[in-house]
């Protein structure tokens, strides 16, 4: 293992993910407090409907927004390396997307809530609120500060403002809860965080771009055409990003519209426990995906950097895993309180997430790479509706261990087709061993 070091390419990628762990452990402390304090203050319903009108926004972000620091790393990842008008011209690019998807979902989001509300467990008394949370969507959605940033190598400023949210969200937590602040000074907490956080990473990048003289030139546009497939590329990634959210905030809100708040709650105690223990894998896709786009997937070099950060993310993670098995129960009952126990179950069966997400986070970089953004798509799509098709009967017959289940599966059918997928897709590319006459 000690030769690994030597790659360089490996040492930028842990070195990237150094900085992106520091700052994920701060705000991992932060955000369990954060939602520890929550639970105790306003119980299992009034925390659930917190949970259901945050999810609601942000899963209308996940369906809406372009995931568009894909096109910046894709095409503007060699900007350091002096190619600076495809840089230019894909931020510019990932810009416009990025405030007409933020806008137009936002108006789609207020429009159809009085319509959806009830479906998604949003009481009627806490309608007005919900609205008022969607309007985040236009900051919540964008992603070319973050392109811009990963694009450019300042992965250390990406960890900073990582922490600017949870750090701050807990700070006002901690004063409602001893003041005993009422339901809807929480929802605002989380209002002013989520939006403070947002416009921090804009001045990020935008100070790094004038630090770099890269500020000129970079001008909103729909028509990118130094970028050949651009608008291709764009399309695959923002439906397989809507898809995606399917896994998170739309999880959320389909278990709270089939069991209820409290189904909701319960459900994000122990998907919050587990996504912990996948942290290490998203921590180095984060940093992994700017780096192999920089190398040659006909040679063994990319190939080999998969494994190793397969294996690094799968030591760490089983660690987590170990701890949360061990100790999940007693960890539940001192966080939230002795109401949410009953998330461990769930949490039992959600401890296979993780080790999906090891086997997963390095596939759709690897894919994107070699120009097949539809192969994500595909596999999310087969892993999306194989979830919908279950998850209301599994939680008919055995409630919230049922959504924790279909959740679950819905991952393992993702997750194997995009193995299949790039195992093809590596026969295609390997390179040719010569041949004797």
């Amino acid at each position: 293992m000690r030769h690994w070091f030597k790659d360089q390419h490996f040492r930028s990628l842990l070195k990237n993910s150094s900085y992106l762990a520091i700052s994920r452990v701060v705000a991992a402390i932060a955000g369990i407090a954060t939602l520890s304090l929550a639970a105790h203050a306003l119980g299992v319903l009034a925390f659930g409907a917190l949970i259901l009108i945050t999810s609601y926004a942000k899963a209308v972000s996940g369906l809406s927004k372009f995931q568009s620091w894909h096109l910046i790393v894709r095409y503007g990842g060699k900007a350091l390396h002096g190619e600076e008008e495809d840089f230019k011209t894909s931020t510019g690019f990932a810009f416009a997307l990025d405030a007409i998807s933020g806008v137009g979902g936002m108006l789609v989001a207020v429009a159809i809530l009085p319509l959806v509300a009830t479906w998604v467990g949003i009481q009627s008394g806490n309608l007005w609120l919900a609205m008022l949370y969607c309007t985040l969507l236009p900051t919540m959605g964008a992603a070319t500060p973050s392109g811009v940033l990963r694009a450019l190598d300042r992965f250390d400023l990406i960890s900073w403002q990582s922490t600017a949210t949870p750090i701050s969200r807990i700070a006002l937590v901690s004063t409602a809860y001893f003041a005993g602040a009422p339901f809807g000074t929480w929802v605002g907490i989380w209002y002013v965080t989520d939006l403070a956080g947002d416009l921090y990473l804009w001045f990020l990048a935008w100070r790094e771009l004038r630090r770099r003289g890269l500020l000129e030139g970079i001008r909103p546009t729909l028509k990118p055409e130094r970028l050949p497939g651009a608008w291709r590329f764009a399309i695959h990634v923002n439906l397989t990003a809507s898809v995606q959210a399917a896994w998170g905030p739309i999880a959320r809100v389909v278990v709270g519209g089939l069991l209820g708040p409290a189904g909701a709650a319960l459900f994000r105690v122990a998907s919050a426990l587990s996504d912990a223990a996948a942290k290490p894998a998203e921590l180095l896709a984060k940093a992994f995906y700017p780096e192999v786009v920089r190398m040659d997937l006909t040679s063994k070099k990319p190939w080999k950097l998969m494994f190793r950060v397969t294996a690094l993310a799968g030591g760490m993670a089983l660690i987590a895993i170990l701890i949360l098995l061990v100790g999940g129960k007693p960890l539940v009952g001192f966080l939230f309180g002795k109401q949410f126990l009953g998330a461990y179950e769930a949490l039992v069966v959600l401890m296979l997430v993780p080790f999906l997400g090891v086997l997963s986070f390095p596939l759709p970089p690897m894919l994107y790479t070699l120009d097949r953004p539809d192969a994500p798509l595909t596999a999310r799509l087969i892993g999306t509706v194989s979830y919908f098709l279950i998850v209301a009967p599994l939680c008919w017959r055995f409630g919230l261990i049922g959504a924790a289940i279909a959740f679950t599966l819905g991952n393992v059918a993702t997750t194997s087709v995009m193995i299949w997928q790039l195992l093809r897709e590596h026969r295609r590319v390997r390179p040719r061993k010569p041949t004797t006459a």
